[in-house]
């Protein structure tokens, strides 16, 4: 799936350089990071409300939209996969192929703790 995402990822970033008249991607590109979060946003709702519902044609349909969107978003901000493929090895390594990183992880906890231990308080 990496190599979909990769050659998504190269045809996104040869995007950039198109014209916004014939071309989605360059239009969307240049319209803003927000209306890219907009389109993203919009892309997952649309995958929670089909999932639930049980429409499972849907949810492959909106989740490569998603991927999609995401893409997109990863091109403006100048995120490429292989820095997100990294945190995903970085995780497995720490807690699994199948897990999240936990809310609070595990450094964030022993610094908050050495804060509060030399009496700095949290913003």
């Amino acid at each position: 799936m990496s190599d979909s995402l990769d050659r998504l990822y190269a045809a996104v970033v040869a995007a950039k350089n198109a014209d916004p008249a014939t071309s989605r991607t360059a239009k969307l590109l240049r319209a803003g990071r927000g209306k890219m979060a907009k389109k993203l946003a919009e892309e997952a709702v649309e995958v929670v409300i089909d999932a639930m519902t049980g429409q499972t044609e849907a949810v492959i349909k909106e989740s490569a939209d998603l991927l999609y969107n995401l893409t997109v978003l990863w091109v403006a901000a100048g995120i490429e996969p292989k820095h997100v493929w990294a945190e995903m090895n970085r995780r497995e390594r720490m807690f699994g192929i199948a897990e999240k990183l936990p809310k609070r992880s595990i450094a964030r906890r022993k610094v908050v703790a050495l804060a509060a231990a030399r009496g700095i308080k949290r913003r």
